[in-house]
């Protein structure tokens, strides 16, 4: 089991940039896929990127290719998202979440722990 804690959210202008952190406690962090999703009022979740497990595959939806960076650091049970130029439309509650499933896991329901999420605002 993990517990997932993101952090790094907050009000940004449009063409900024944000890091967004999951600290994760728990000794088989390094053991999980780890993906980020998001979820605007009014909107269903949506997947954003994903990374294995030792942090040489990693896969993006096409709405943040090249512009999102997804990595993680299994010495410090961190997995984290660096956004750049970032977009009014990328507004949203961006949670982290944990897998044991197929590669590449991007629907919410193959992802077994979430964290709380973290909120995101750019503005115009």
């Amino acid at each position: 089991q993990v517990q997932l804690v993101e952090s790094g959210g907050g009000l940004v202008q449009a063409g900024g940039s944000l890091r967004l952190s999951c600290a994760a406690s728990g000794r088989t962090f390094s053991s999980y896929v780890m993906g980020w999703f998001r979820q605007a009022p009014g909107k269903e979740r949506e997947f954003v990127a994903v990374i294995n497990w030792s942090g040489g595959r990693t896969y993006y939806a096409d709405s943040v290719k090249g512009r999102f960076t997804i990595s993680r650091d299994n010495t410090k049970n961190t997995l984290y998202l660096q956004m750049n130029s970032l977009k009014p439309e990328d507004t949203a509650i961006y949670y982290c979440a944990a897998s044991g499933s197929r590669w590449p896991p991007s629907l919410p329901g193959e992802y077994a722990y979430w964290g709380q999420g973290t909120q995101v605002t750019v503005s115009s």
